[in-house]
């Protein structure tokens, strides 16, 4: 059985390399979504297909690719 690991913003955040700043803008833009959130406390909780999109983003804005075109190859 595989492990589901489960993060909050700001430790996903921090294993992207990004800020949590950025990581909302990205989820206020659509270009990530969050896995679930806690209805007690209402964090917001994140996976590892996140994290392995955030990766992805962070690559191509290496490569000087805007935020829409990134969100129109991601999202076809």
């Amino acid at each position: 059985m595989n492990k589901v690991n489960v993060y909050l913003i700001k430790d996903i955040a921090g294993l992207s390399g990004l800020s949590v700043y950025t990581v909302k803008y990205y989820l206020k833009l659509g270009l990530v979504k969050e896995s679930g959130r806690s209805q007690a406390t209402n964090f917001r909780y994140f996976n590892d297909s996140t994290l392995a999109r955030l990766g992805e983003i962070r690559a191509l804005r290496k490569r000087k690719i805007s935020l829409r075109k990134i969100k129109d190859l991601l999202n076809p």
